[in-house]
């Protein structure tokens, strides 16, 4: 804050300077009255300025305060479908291996895409539904990426709750930081967008998983399934507030 005072002070002083200097050149004698009025509209324009500014950073932070609201309600609504499941089924998915996760994502992903283009569903379940599936499949791949597979079911309820809650925070970091570099670009894309990105990050994730994970540049599977995650919440966001 001290240097901003001496940056916008020495600022101060050379606009004074240049601005008798300028009126000297008009050949104005009596250029200290003309100064204070050409000093004061400026500072007027400049007071003005700042005011739209932090109009704008005020909206910014709103929309931000807003949108990681949503993401914590949508998060809240999957973790109570898991929870659920859970008790129903245990942690049965620890059988699955990443690649037939990557494969489930897929079918749901296809799904969406098949109802946006045919605008009709024959079995019932619409869109919304699918978003929150691969939500929830996302989060258990990477569970899965960090435990690895099993043959038996090897956690309990809560333990799995414990790791879903590790990884839904991490996906709400991983939005929120993004979000402060992309200003709420999200909001301007539609629906239909989320799904072509997700099923592009599921394509990733199955050529990464052919080469055994061997890639000379790109992110790992676990970064693709941490974005199909924050496209799929977007979705579910977007797709309430229609």
């Amino acid at each position: 804050q001290r240097q901003m005072c001496i940056r916008d002070r020495n600022f101060l002083f050379l606009l004074l300077r240049c601005s008798v200097t300028y009126l000297k050149l008009l050949q104005i004698e009596d250029y200290t009255k003309c100064f204070a009025t050409y000093f004061y509209t400026i500072y007027l324009a400049i007071s003005s300025e700042m005011l739209k500014f932090a109009a704008i950073f005020e909206n910014i932070m709103a929309d931000s305060a807003k949108t990681e609201q949503q993401f914590k309600d949508v998060l809240t609504e999957c973790r109570t479908l898991f929870q659920k499941k859970l008790h129903d089924y245990g942690a049965s998915w620890r059988i699955l291996r990443p690649s037939s996760l990557t494969d489930q994502l897929y079918i749901k992903a296809k799904r969406i895409r098949s109802l946006e283009i045919k605008k009709e569903s024959l079995v019932g379940e619409g869109i919304r539904p699918e978003f929150i599936a691969l939500i929830n499949y996302g989060i258990v791949g990477i569970i899965q990426l960090e435990k690895g597979y099993v043959d038996e079911v090897d956690i309990t309820s809560d333990e799995a709750l414990q790791l879903y809650d590790k990884y839904a925070l991490e996906a709400l970091q991983l939005m929120t930081r993004k979000n402060h570099d992309y200003d709420e670009a999200w909001r301007s894309m539609r629906v239909s967008s989320y799904t072509d990105f997700i099923l592009t990050k599921i394509q990733r994730v199955k050529e990464i998983e052919d080469i055994q994970g061997d890639t000379l540049v790109s992110e790992g599977i676990d970064a693709n399934y941490m974005d199909i995650i924050n496209y799929a919440v977007f979705g579910v966001i977007k797709m309430s507030e229609e």
